[in-house]
Formats: structure tokens, sequence, C-alpha cells
């Protein structure tokens, strides 16, 4: 009987060990990355994305089809955009999980947006934006962003929607 139960104990540790793979430490560090990327964007200091973001970065999200990021500094140029549109912008994480490469964030981006937005002008209306992101971490580095948020709710706080009928 001992026998058989540690047999089982053994078969249980291989599977947990095999299921998991990467430590809990390396899945914290992935979660710090992310962490110190958002607070580098709240703090503005893009030149801190140096060593948080890999150069060959990728984003991709359907709430901006038109928006095409494939290296560190379009990435750059897209959060400089971004910061002329809500100058005030801060982003707070509400939860985070990590898993093998990728990072799941949920959070939230408050603002006033006092700069155009794509071909939208400025409205000096605040909004308050819950949005999902996929980040893939690489060699410490983030290498791949999926990004989506509800383009509806933002544009209705904005007071853009529904549209004016002339």
């Amino acid at each position: 009987m001992k026998t058989r139960y540690a047999f089982f104990l053994g078969l249980t540790a291989l599977l947990v060990a095999a299921c998991s793979n990467g430590s809990s430490t390396s899945l914290e560090q992935n979660k710090a990355v992310v962490r110190q990327m958002i607070a580098a964007i709240n703090a503005r200091d893009l030149d801190a994305l140096d060593s948080l973001v890999a150069p060959g970065i990728v984003r991709h999200s359907q709430a901006t089809p038109n928006v095409m990021v494939g290296n560190l500094d379009e990435f750059k140029a897209f959060l400089e955009q971004d910061i002329a549109t809500i100058p005030d912008s801060h982003q707070e994480i509400v939860s985070m999980i990590a898993e093998e490469d990728r990072v799941a964030v949920m959070a939230t981006l408050r603002g006033t947006q006092s700069g155009p937005f794509g071909d939208l002008p400025a409205t000096d209306k605040p909004v308050d934006l819950r949005f999902l992101g996929m980040l893939r971490i690489e060699d410490g580095k983030v290498a791949e962003i999926w990004v989506e948020w509800d383009n509806l709710s933002v544009l209705t706080q904005l007071g853009l929607f529904p549209p004016a009928v002339d």
C-alpha cells in the first residue's frame, strides 16, 4: 500500500512540475516587468522602456485596427500620441495573472481627453476606461502585446456617441 501511495505521490509531483512550465519566481519576474512598464508610462519616462520592452515589440488591437506597432520606436511614438490625447492619463492595474511567458492584465486608464482622438477633436471630458491586455515576455522584456477595450464606452463618455444628427 505504501509503495502504491508513494508511486501516486511521485506521479502527482511529476504532473505538477510538467504543467508549470515556469517557476513561480519567473512568473513573478514577468509580472514585475509589466508593472514596471506601466509605471514608466505613467511617469512619462519612455526612455525606461528601453530596458523593459523588446526592440521588436509587436502590438495587436482590434480596438485600433489601423495602428501598427512593430518595434520599440513605433511603440514609443504610439504612447507619445496617447499622452498628447490624454495628457493626465494614469493606468492602474486591477488584476494580473501570469502563466508560462504570458501576463494577463485588467487595468483602468483615467484622464481627460484634451487632445485629438484620431480624427475626433478634443472634448476636454474625462474618460474612465477599463481595458484587458495580454503581454508576452521574452528574455525579461515585453515582446508582444494584445490589448482590447470598449470603444463605444469611450465615445459615450466623451459625448461623441450617439453621433450628432444634422
